[in-house]
């Protein structure tokens, strides 16, 4: 069944993508800002390795995960189907302590660190030899009661110790706001992440990446300073149900 939804869709995901680029593009324009400052993260949870190899054939290089062993399979496949492809593989979920070792061995990001704990472990694990897993700390920025995050508070001391860990580089920050009801209050939101992302470089982080923003809030998180949108709908479609 997944790989018959798989061919069903992946006729659209080289237009999808196209659309949004075109979208990303416009929003950089009416925000004032250059089109390439912003990139784009694929969002591929519950969409099989084809999909994924369609996305990159029509040139996406990064993508995101939600489910680490569904994650792990795709990128093991990918690996025979595709191999010496550059593809960038980004951990977005929630984290627990028994997926960190897989995570650790075989993505290049993680964007959903909000736990001392849970870096420790991923900077223990992470293969001698291995280039630094690129790390995005999650700020819980308007303190939405379902969402798993850093209060902000907290933030500034968590940085300080992720820094420290030695096979772990800082990027930056990643939130996922409550849904808002319109453009204003959408950008009201992700401006809090950027002042706390500004906050942090003014203390001497150098951080680059401000991963905010999907499908329906993309133009806002622009409008805000989002450096990464993470997509999922907006280019494979509505989602597959897990099995």
């Amino acid at each position: 069944m997944q790989c018959l939804y798989d061919r069903l869709i992946m006729t659209t995901i080289e237009g999808n993508l196209q659309q949004l680029r075109r979208r990303m593009a416009a929003a950089c324009v009416q925000a004032g800002r250059d089109v390439h400052a912003v990139t784009l993260l694929a969002v591929s949870k519950t969409f099989g390795a084809d999909a994924v190899a369609e996305a990159l054939a029509a040139g996406q290089h990064a993508f995101g995960e939600n489910y680490v062993q569904e994650g792990v399979d795709k990128i093991l496949a990918l690996r025979v189907s595709h191999p010496g492809s550059a593809i960038e593989w980004h951990c977005i979920g929630p984290l627990q302590s028994n997926k960190t070792r897989l995570v650790a061995e075989h993505f290049d990001w993680v964007q959903s660190v909000d736990r001392l704990k849970i870096a420790q472990r991923l900077s223990e694990q992470r293969p001698a030899g291995a280039a630094p897993l690129q790390v995005c700390l999650q700020v819980n920025v308007d303190g939405g009661p379902t969402k798993s995050g850093v209060t902000p508070a907290e933030l500034p001391a968590l940085a300080v110790a992720v820094t420290q860990l030695p096979s772990l580089k800082l990027r930056g920050l990643m939130c996922i706001p409550e849904p808002a009801p319109d453009f204003e209050a959408q950008r009201a939101v992700f401006l809090q992440a950027k002042a706390l992302f500004d906050d942090l470089n003014v203390r001497g982080f150098g951080l680059d990446t401000l991963s905010m923003g999907m499908s329906d809030d993309l133009d806002a998180a622009v409008a805000a300073g989002s450096t990464m949108l993470r997509v999922g709908r907006a280019i494979f479609g509505s989602r597959a149900a897990r099995t």
